[in-house]
């Protein structure tokens, strides 16, 4: 992949690092026996305008990034990012739901899906995601909230 890819993946790294200096972003994760969920949310405006362009994500106040990674414990126990398909929604405190358009996104072993949604700032998120991993029966449905704020 391309190096305005590779900033991609490490702002969301940097996200996840954000949320314990900071309230803009958010990020987590949720077990399912051996696999895990990682999760980030961040504004659009957390990207440069290069890695934006390169991407072909909208850098806007108003739009967030929502980053989803699915892990499987390998037989040492150390976390590895699989592939699978991801698709959700995220909806207001007023019920208005949308649905998300993830899409993959691969560099070397690492395993992304993300997609961006529209924000009021402040206006609490709710988002209900549904991993599914290659080679896996189940899915793992994860839920979280975040409230976003305008630079």
């Amino acid at each position: 992949m391309n190096k305005a890819l590779h900033s991609i993946i490490t702002m969301a790294a940097a996200a996840l690092f954000a949320t314990l200096l900071s309230l803009p972003a958010h990020a987590g994760s949720e077990g399912f026996g051996d696999y895990q969920v990682h999760w980030s949310v961040l504004p659009s405006t957390f990207l440069t305008a290069e890695t934006a362009k390169t991407n072909n994500l909208q850098r806007s106040k108003g739009i967030g990034i929502v980053n989803i990674s699915i892990m499987q414990k390998n037989e040492s126990g150390i976390l590895q990012p699989v592939t699978g398909q991801v698709e959700g929604k995220v909806s207001n405190d007023i019920q208005q739901v949308k649905f998300l358009a993830f899409r993959r996104i691969q560099e070397g072993d690492s395993v992304y899906f993300i997609a961006q949604y529209q924000y009021a700032s402040a206006e609490l998120m709710t988002f209900n995601i549904t991993a599914r991993p290659v080679g896996h029966g189940k899915d793992l449905q994860v839920r979280f909230a975040h409230t976003l704020f305008n630079d």
